[in-house]
């Protein structure tokens, strides 16, 4: 599904799940008081396989389900964490992480710096977005522009097997909270993911493809449908150059600037809605440090402006894909329109069997 440069050849094929869990085993062994909880954490399923075994792997006191209830979630793992532990937290749907705003905003983000640095907030929230047709509204959002204008709280992304692994593991051992977003459609992914996965910095893009037409900067599955339109475009001779933040706070802005003054434009492909978004944030610097060499206006691609719909029809159209982003290459390269009658675009959806 990925194409990246691998520097370690001790590598094996991994899934995105896999990876999360093995990262999860890894820092369990390494480090006693990192522990698992959150609902439905030692159900069969654990959490679309990420959690799967802990519990029988480590007993009932570091991977265990707990009430429905995301404030006192959230204010247990800060508790924890001061208390010296490594909580990581786990939330099936971010769109109810909103119920813990006032810990995660007033408390777990801002307690290192209200005391003066002596206190640490060593905690993890990992949280699942994506859609799914039948789920509407109140299980379908991202919201990653929310959490990333919090300050003291580090907010990542993943996009590749080895990304969720590494990122994983370094969010884990931060001494300060971590909000990892992670899409469930890329729990199926498989990719090399190195034997013996080291901590993966914060703050540094991945450049998923190279190309000298036009950047496009993009957020999570939004990476998935990218590469799609890619390869939809290079049959033309048009080259896209697909850069993955990976985390969003700390942001590398460096590779994105330099990706644009090389292609001379760019389109941010977020997943979720566009005003006051992420992707607004990425159009804003962009076009502030390279105003001089752009030859098009930055163009925005994200959710339609509305809550999201139930059916799958309207929600094919609320979400945005590799066509979405064909369209707009096309527009800002003043293209004539490709046919893509005949194209076969990824849907999950042939996959999923219903809302649950």
């Amino acid at each position: 599904m990925f194409s990246m440069d691998k520097k370690n050849i001790q590598s094996k094929m991994l899934s995105y799940r896999d990876a999360i869990c093995e990262a999860t085993v890894q820092e369990m062994k390494r480090d006693k008081n990192v522990f698992v909880y959150g609902i439905d954490i030692a159900d069969h399923k654990g959490i679309f396989g990420t959690t799967a075994g802990l519990a029988e792997k480590f007993g009932a006191k570091r991977s265990f389900s707990t009430p429905l209830c995301e404030e006192a979630l959230v204010g247990f793992g800060l508790g924890s964490a001061l208390a010296g532990l490594r909580p990581i937290n786990v939330h099936m749907r971010i769109d109810f992480l909103l119920l813990a705003m006032n810990q995660l905003s007033n408390m777990v983000s801002s307690w290192h710096y209200g005391s003066g640095g002596q206190m640490k907030v060593p905690m993890v929230i990992r949280a699942v977005i994506g859609r799914g047709w039948g789920q509407s509204y109140q299980h379908n959002k991202s919201m990653q522009s929310v959490f990333a204008h919090i300050p003291g709280l580090k907010v990542v992304m993943p996009t590749t097997p080895e990304d969720a692994k590494g990122l994983l593991i370094t969010a884990i051992r931060d001494d300060n909270p971590v909000l990892i977003i992670e899409h469930r459609w890329l729990y199926d992914a498989i990719d090399k993911v190195p034997a013996r996965q080291e901590p993966m910095p914060f703050g540094k893009a991945h450049v998923l493809r190279r190309g000298k037409d036009i950047t496009v900067v993009a957020t999570s599955w939004m990476n998935v449908e990218a590469l799609r339109a890619a390869e939809v475009l290079a049959r033309r001779g048009v080259e896209i150059e697909i850069v993955d933040p990976r985390t969003l706070v700390p942001l590398d802005e460096k590779t994105i600037v330099r990706s644009v003054q090389k292609t001379k434009r760019c389109i941010v492909a977020d997943y979720d809605w566009g005003f006051c978004g992420f992707g607004a944030e990425i159009a804003a610097r962009v076009s502030e440090k390279c105003f001089g060499v752009l030859r098009a206006p930055v163009g925005r691609i994200h959710f339609a402006d509305t809550p999201c719909p139930c059916t799958r029809p309207l929600e094919m159209v609320f979400y945005p894909g590799a066509e979405t982003i064909i369209r707009e290459v096309e527009r800002q390269l003043k293209l004539t329109p490709t046919d893509l009658t005949k194209e076969n675009f990824y849907s999950y959806e042939r996959k999923f069997k219903g809302p649950f």
